[in-house]
């Protein structure tokens, strides 16, 4: 008997050092039979306050009116134990989470004789698992209403986890369509094949975070250009337990980018030419002076040296080198659009046949032409003979492509243009297309070839002027010039020319003019060279020429009343008055006097218009005499 006393004290000693869990227990009707110091502390009522009263005192109305309490009591009783987690009330009233067990207690025979119960304070535990799991809410919340970003979860192995609408919205998947599958899904075949996918997961996983731009692939198979971020999640030991993936939709911003850099090169280019442009300009007018000596003392010689065969081979040299000098020349004032043109209404399909003659010209028999001009075509407003030179220019390209021969193609098109292209062109133009079977043009050089003195042929196979030509050309000309190519596989240069506003002019005879008679020709030139190269070949064509060195000296000289048939001047000259400045006033002081310009090239001339015939340098004598004669031609009397 005293073995149990002591068991009994013990226990009940125990019990009362428990102070946070409330160990109390009840009779079979729930009635609060003995109270531990941890109840009292927890509930808040002295054991003789509670001793004796029904424990639904601790729930809450809500629960004392559903019935609670004794469900808990019956649970018990049935099936010994009954777990019990809710809203109590401590003896102020306030409530506090708790979570218990009510354990049901027999005697020797098995009959009930009451309750065990014991409770704790969790409060804290369940305000924490609330804030999580309300985190947790709005997180799934906001993963969910992301639109803009699709964000999911992988598994370690990269198959799809979860899914928000984001992701649906940028990848086209709906959530059943795609959780469970590998998420290569998204990418294009030519990843998958370079293993992209795999590649990206390793590197997550090995450094924590993958970040990469590429395309993608929706489920209707269109592209997107994507932002990718994928992070590894780890446990706290550091398991691998899958990857968080974010991914965005920023073909919108990389187009942006691409037409800003496209901007850019534009503007580049644009700098360039205008560089290249003021360089070009600044020797052009000195270089042509040359040209015009050299080439216009050969053409004198000629008519002394007669039949002599050493001699013509020697001037045919030096007129050859003088012509490329001047090709050179005009092919880099057209590339940076400052060689003067003269545009009016042509024809193509009429220069069919004298185009087909120039480029064969420069062909050999292994290449095949085939030039189809039809008569439908419109009038085209460009320079007619630059035109020609970059045709030839093309022509000529297309010949060293076909080392082994092939075929060479001219076509033409009437386009209109919505000016929605890469270079916006608007309006009616004409497609000229040179086409040939040759070994074409590789992607890295493409970009470059119509570069000033950009080539790949030898240094004495080409200047790398030749497509600079055709480029300037066509812009000067109001259109553009584009270029298709693969390698093996040919080019086609289509050149776009604008539509001319009226039918055709009529082609201008190419052959010398004879001069109408001797005339009293002013030649105003400072450079002593040309003025005498220039002086002899009036002479030659049987004028009578008169020399002064400056715009100044040619109205002074004027002034003495001596008659003058015509003034021939060149445009830049030292001094306050240059040709165009005396060209102005004579036409004030003497209207009637026909003046005739000459220039290399000058700034003045690209604003004279068709104020003032003008002269390219270097000349030849019978564009000279043409010139000339037009001008001192008789006019018929007014009627």
């Amino acid at each position: 008997m005293g073995d149990v006393q002591d068991r009994d004290h013990a226990a009940r000693r125990l019990i009362d050092s428990v102070s946070d869990q409330a160990i109390y227990m009840l009779d079979v009707q729930g009635c609060v039979t003995s109270w531990n110091p941890g109840a009292e502390r927890l509930l808040g009522y002295a054991e003789d306050e509670i001793r004796g009263r029904h424990f639904s005192q601790f729930f809450t109305p809500q629960d004392r009116a559903s019935g609670a309490p004794g469900e808990i009591l019956e649970t018990a009783a049935r099936e010994g134990r009954a777990e019990v987690e809710g809203w109590r009330l401590r003896k102020d009233g306030a409530r506090f989470w708790s979570l218990g067990t009510l354990h049901a207690v027999r005697g020797e025979t098995g009959a009930l004789v009451g309750y065990a119960k014991v409770s704790r304070d969790v409060t804290a535990r369940r305000e924490a698992e609330e804030r999580l799991a309300a985190s947790e809410r709005q997180f799934r919340t906001l993963v969910s209403g992301v639109v803009d970003y699709a964000i999911f979860m992988l598994d370690p192995g990269g198959v799809v986890a979860n899914w928000n609408t984001g992701a649906q919205h940028i990848k086209g998947y709906s959530a059943d369509e795609i959780v469970g599958r590998h998420f290569s899904t998204f990418y294009t075949d030519e990843d998958r094949a370079a293993g992209v996918p795999a590649r990206a997961l390793r590197t997550a996983a090995d450094q924590g975070r993958y970040e990469a731009e590429g395309w993608r692939q929706r489920k209707d198979g269109s592209l997107f250009w994507a932002s990718v971020i994928i992070d590894a999640i780890r446990e706290e030991n550091g398991a691998l337990i899958g990857f968080a993936k974010i991914t965005r939709d920023i073909t919108e911003k990389r187009q942006a980018q691409l037409e800003l850099q496209r901007a850019h090169d534009q503007l580049a280019q644009s700098q360039k030419m205008e560089a290249l442009g003021k360089l070009t300009g600044g020797v052009a007018h000195d270089f042509n002076n040359l040209l015009m000596v050299v080439a216009g003392q050969a053409q004198l010689l000629r008519r002394k040296v007669g039949d002599d065969p050493r001699a013509l081979r020697a001037l045919d040299a030096i007129e050859a080198a003088a012509r490329r000098g001047e090709d050179l020349t005009r092919h880099l004032l057209t590339f940076s659009r400052r060689q003067r043109l003269t545009p009016t209404a042509t024809s193509l399909s009429e220069r069919a046949p004298g185009m087909r003659d120039l480029i064969a010209a420069s062909l050999p028999n292994t290449i095949r032409l085939d030039v189809r001009l039809p008569d439908t075509l419109w009038p085209v407003t460009v320079d007619p003979s630059e035109f020609e030179l970059a045709v030839l220019n093309l022509a000529v390209n297309a010949r060293d492509a076909m080392a082994e021969g092939g075929r060479l193609t001219l076509t033409a098109e009437n386009r209109t243009c919505d000016g929605r292209g890469p270079d916006a062109l608007e309006g009616d133009f004409v497609a000229l297309t040179v086409a040939d079977t040759g070994a074409g043009i590789a992607p890295d050089i493409l970009p470059k070839i119509f570069d000033p003195f950009f080539t790949t042929k030898p240094p004495d196979k080409g200047t790398g002027l030749g497509l600079s030509q055709v480029f300037g050309f066509a812009r000067q000309s109001g259109g553009l010039v584009t270029v298709e190519s693969e390698l093996g596989r040919g080019a086609r240069f289509t050149l776009y020319l604008p539509r001319a506003g009226g039918p055709p002019q009529p082609r201008v005879d190419d052959e010398p003019t004879p001069h109408l008679g001797s005339a009293r020709i002013l030649l105003v030139e400072d450079n002593p060279e040309v003025a005498d190269v220039a002086a002899r070949m009036l002479e030659e064509l049987g004028h009578e020429v008169r020399l002064t060195g400056s715009g100044a000296a040619g109205l002074q000289a004027l002034e003495t009343g001596e008659p003058i048939d015509l003034v021939f001047s060149d445009i830049v000259m030292a001094g306050e008055i240059d040709g165009l400045d005396m060209a102005r006033r004579l036409r004030h002081a003497r209207p009637g006097l026909p003046v005739l310009l000459a220039t290399g090239y000058s700034e003045a001339a690209e604003r004279i218009g068709d104020e003032f015939p003008i002269l390219r340098k270097p000349y030849r004598l019978p564009e000279l005499n043409r010139a000339l004669a037009k001008l001192l031609a008789p006019r018929a009397p007014p009627c």
